[in-house]
């Protein structure tokens, strides 16, 4: 599923598929968990951040913080890669760029 290119919400409505597509996006960002983690690995230095630098963060068990991650991941909103024995998580710029277009609020100041 393609998700570039849309117009945001307040120019048109979402199609069913469209909609499908966005909302497990939409989904690992209405927790707050996974939104502090989200803001953490977007405003690491370097563009990156090892879980283990993650997990001191939080009054949660590091399998809750992996599987918070791992949504993240699978909604397509970080990326990472093992090194050893860490995991480095990063943005995925693309699709923060697809969910503020969709959003569209600069449409809403015009």
């Amino acid at each position: 599923m393609r998700l570039g290119g849309s117009a945001p919400l307040v120019r048109e409505p979402l199609d069913a598929e469209r909609a499908d597509a966005y909302a497990p996006m939409f989904k690992a960002l209405g927790d707050p968990v996974r939104l502090r983690l989200l803001s953490m690995i977007a405003s690491a230095r370097g563009g990156e951040v090892c879980v283990c630098d993650l997990t001191g963060s939080f009054h949660l068990t590091g399998p809750t913080i992996s599987h918070h991650l791992k949504v993240l991941r699978e909604a397509g909103l970080v990326d990472s890669d093992r090194r050893g024995t860490w995991v480095y998580y990063r943005m995925v710029p693309a699709a923060l760029a697809v969910l503020g277009g969709l959003l569209g609020a600069g449409a809403l100041a015009a």
